[in-house]
Formats: structure tokens, sequence, C-alpha cells
């Protein structure tokens, strides 16, 4: 099926106007559907460049649309989670929802691949995918990469083995992701200080392997004021962490944890990240998608002190802009080095700026490098701010680079969050080799017809847990009723 080409000039103007902090209503959130339509091969980027034109994020320091054909993509491979976060993106209901067969999450990575392409980011995530089968968590990473796309483990770390993590890079794993934060409430556990003992913990396991390390930060009033010392923590560890992302509270799940703290605002996290950075950070340039959603800064750090990347005469922008069509490896020193060779052997224009570039970084870090005995590590922040359920902004929807992959297709996760319930209850026509079936995802079954549950009915059509399945706002209404009641 074609895609939509550009629209024109006037139903642009028209759609600038629509854009402009118009909220979705309820009726509206239920009505917007997955992207369902296969872009032809010239097309993929050209769609999420059109949506960002549509919304006035289209121009030079905007890097998405050029690097690649979306930011990345949410692969959900269970609903389940041994841990029951304050601030939760999951349903109420999700520990009732059996995991998607197979056959699915492998049609879906397929999909994934027809809609955007090679090298696509696609994060394994759920809950947690560690509590899939193990053989099935690596035979999904090994479709991943026999796609030459790139796949990063999302979880809390609990059951990701240095075995397990040693097994997935065998089979593709590019990145691994730990959320760890005070909004999971670990045992023993009192201080974002005190959860570094953690960290550490989760990077040792990745001591040695072909995988980029990240880490998530959930930001809320209880571990604002501690971010400086995080930060302090992440430079300490750079090189061995390539990525600390703090993502800003927002009501969307199952969490217990409503309305965001007025102190909690993009300019205040930043302020905060400069400050346990000890340098003012560009988080304006680049830009990832909606300014209004992502904020990312790309650091050298030398004897414990961190440099900026992005300089005044756009060097480091121009050389992303350059390098749009080149794959760099993240788990490949030579690899990546061989990209850049080849980057510069077909832009010899940039050899001087590079150069000039090079030495105005290396004279600024001169007596650090030295410290260091020539060792440089890079480390990357990123904010992502989240918005809540009900208050989703119909231009941020419309040029948001962070998707989801739902049966019918890619879908903002903001947007996917907020009807979540609709997408993970309702039955799903499976293809098999006796043709399509339906599947059940609150009995794991398969039918010949489809029970459909409208979103308006879904909580009704949901089982009572039991206790030790209660999470959220379920468990702690159970509590409440059963404290009244006694």
């Amino acid at each position: 099926m074609k895609a939509k080409g550009f629209l024109s000039k006037s139903n642009h103007e028209n759609l600038k106007t629509l854009f402009n902090s118009d909220v979705l209503t309820q009726e509206e959130i239920l009505a917007w559907q997955p992207y369902k339509s296969i872009p032809q091969h010239d097309q993929k980027n050209a769609l999420l460049i059109q949506r960002l034109k549509e919304t006035d994020h289209w121009h030079h320091q905007q890097l998405a649309g050029k690097r690649w054909a979306i930011g990345c993509v949410s692969l959900e491979i269970t609903q389940r989670c041994n841990l029951d976060c304050t601030l939760c993106y999951l349903s109420d209901h999700s520990e009732a929802v059996h995991d998607l067969p197979l056959e699915e999450i492998f049609r879906r990575v397929q999909m994934i691949y027809d809609h955007y392409g090679p090298n696509t980011d696609i994060q394994i995530s759920g809950g947690d995918p560690t509590l899939r089968k193990r053989e099935e968590l690596v035979a999904i990473v090994r479709r991943i990469s026999e796609l030459d796309m790139r796949s990063a483990l999302f979880t809390n770390g609990i059951r990701a083995s240095r075995d397990l993590l040693m097994e997935l890079a065998e089979n593709g794993l590019s990145d691994v992701a730990f959320h760890v934060d005070l909004t999971q409430e670990r045992k023993g556990y009192t201080s974002e200080k005190e959860l570094n003992t953690l960290r550490e913990e989760y990077i040792q396991r990745c001591d040695g392997l072909p995988i980029s390390v990240y880490f998530n930060t959930s930001v809320f009033a209880g571990n604002f004021k501690e971010l400086p010392a995080l930060v302090a923590f992440f430079t300490e560890n750079a090189g061995r962490v390539k990525l600390a992302s703090f993502q800003l509270q927002a009501d969307t799940g199952r969490g217990i944890l409503r309305e965001r703290d007025f102190i909690i605002t993009q300019e205040t996290v930043w302020a905060q990240i400069e400050k346990g950075a000890g340098v003012k950070i560009p988080f304006d340039s680049p830009i990832i998608g909606h300014s209004k959603c992502n904020k990312y800064a790309y650091l050298f750090e030398a004897n414990g002190k961190l440099f900026n990347a992005w300089t005044e005469d756009n060097f480091a922008i121009d050389l992303l802009n350059r390098s749009s069509g080149i794959h760099f490896s993240r788990t490949s020193t030579f690899q990546a080095i061989k990209a850049a060779l080849h980057l510069f052997a077909s832009n010899p224009d940039l050899w001087l700026r590079g150069l000039r570039w090079l030495g105005h970084l290396a004279w600024a870090m001169k007596w650090d490098i030295i410290k260091a005995k020539g060792k440089v590590n890079k480390i990357s922040f990123f904010m992502h701010n989240f918005m809540d359920a009900c208050k989703l902004e119909r231009d941020r929807i419309h040029s948001c680079i962070f998707m989801t992959a739902t049966g019918e297709g890619p879908m903002s996760m903001c947007l996917f969050n907020a009807k979540r319930d609709h997408y993970i209850l309702a039955p799903q026509k499976i293809a098999t080799v006796d043709g399509d079936t339906i599947w059940h995802p609150l009995t794991g079954n398969f039918t010949s017809k489809a029970t459909i549950i409208e979103p308006s009915t879904a909580y009704s059509n949901t089982p009572d847990l039991p206790r030790k399945k209660r999470k959220g706002r379920i468990k702690r209404d159970h509590a409440v009723k059963k404290n009244t009641t006694t």
C-alpha cells in the first residue's frame, strides 16, 4: 500500500493552526489509529519529515528523519513485571494478560522493519522482558538482528544475569537499559545514592560484553534533589555507561503517583543535570523530534570532567547531517572508525573543520587528558518528557518519534499508554500454518472467532486478580477496602 505524499501548502498552514497546544479529547484519543500503511522504500524518512514540518520542528539541528525513519520502537513482549513502581506506565490489568504468542512477536518485528527499515532501534520491553521464557527472548533478539535492526533490552535488571546478557549479546543484542530508581521501592534502598551499589553491580555484569549500557531514571519529587549526585555517578562511570536517560513523571498507567509535582519540568531537570555535570549542557542543540518531548546532549569525559561535543560552529551537527546514510556501530570500535573514515573520504571538505573542532576540544581538555593518561570516554544524557494520558498534545503526538508496536501498526507511546487496555485486552488475530486464528489474552487460548472487547467495557471483562498479582492502584484499593471492612 502506498503512503500519502506531502500535504499542500494551504493544508500545511491549516495544520499549523490546529497543532497549537491543542489537547486531544477522550473521543479523539479512542479514534486515533496506528500507522497502518507501509511506506515505500524511499518514503520511510519522508513521512516523519512531513510530520515534523507540519509541527514546525524541521530544521538544520533536527536529527529525526535524517539519520533514521523513527527514533525507536517499543516491542512489548510481556505485560508482567516483578516490581510495582509507583510511576508504572502499565495497565492496572496487565498482570491478567498472558504473553503474546511468539509468532505474533515475530510478525510485529517484521512489521517494524517494513515501516522503518534496517538499523531501526527496537526496545525489547514489557513489563520486564526477562520474565519471558529465556529461549523465546533469545529468539526475539536473534530475529531482530537477522533483519539488521538493533535491539535494546529494557529491564529492571533483577533477572538479567551476566549469563543471560552474554547469550543475548551472542545473538545480536546491541544495548541493555537498566531501570533503577526510587519509584521501584526496592527493599533495603531508601535513596538514589544507596541504589548506586545496585547500578554498579549491573554495570559489572556487562563489563567486557559487546553491548552498550544505559540507565533509565524516573524523575519525581522524591529523587529530584538527588539528581546532581546521580549525574556525578554516571560521569564517574562514563565509558562503562553510554547513556543516562531521565524520564519526567507522568500519570499514564497503574502507578499510585499521579499528577506531576510542580517542581518537575524540563528546565528544572536540565538545571539539576548541569549542576551534577559541572558544565553547561546545550540540550537544545541538536533536537531529536519534538522539543517539548526530548532533550539530548553528547559529552566527552576525561579525568572526571565533562566537555561538550557541540560547538558554536555547528560542526558536530553538520557531521551528523552529512552522515545520515552511514551506520555507526555502537558495539564495535573498529566498525565505527571504519564508518567514520568512509564519511570523511566522501566529504573531503570536512577534514579541515574536523581537525579544527578536534583541536579546540583537545586544547580545552588538555590537562585532564594528560592526567587521565590519554583516556577519553563518551556519555550521553537524555530527557524524555512523557505526557499525562489525559493531557495529550496533538502536535506532540503527530510528530512523535517514540513508537509502540501494536498488532495493527506503530503508534505513539504516549497515545498507546492512554488506550493501553484496548490493545492488551482485545483478542488478537494470529496467522498460523492452518490459517488465521484468534488468541485471547485473558486466557491464552485460541479460538476460531473473536469476542470483541470495546475500550468502554475492558475493565468489566477482566478477572479479579489474586493478591500476589495485584499491582498499583488495584493493590492499594484492595488494601483500603480490607482495612475499611475490618
